[in-house]
């Protein structure tokens, strides 16, 4: 089963702090998203592994915008 990761704001892709492949555990730190001057983190909703990844650093996002897929 996948679940897909979204960002609650609009911003940008401050830090990504995950791989491809890479296990996470329920609050993880998956990624910072700036907006309004904030750090805002997005964090792992269950354990499972990190299937794709979908944006890069510096780039600009929408609310709700699909990070990654968590395969779990």
């Amino acid at each position: 089963m996948q679940i897909a990761i979204k960002s609650e704001v609009a911003g940008t892709v401050f830090t990504l702090e995950v791989k491809n492949g890479q296990a996470v555990k329920p609050d993880d730190l998956i990624a910072l998203v700036e907006s309004m001057k904030m750090e805002i983190p997005i964090t792992a909703p269950k354990a499972g592994i990190i299937e794709k990844i979908l944006v890069t650093p510096g780039q600009l996002i929408k609310e709700s915008q699909i990070i990654a897929y968590l395969s779990v």
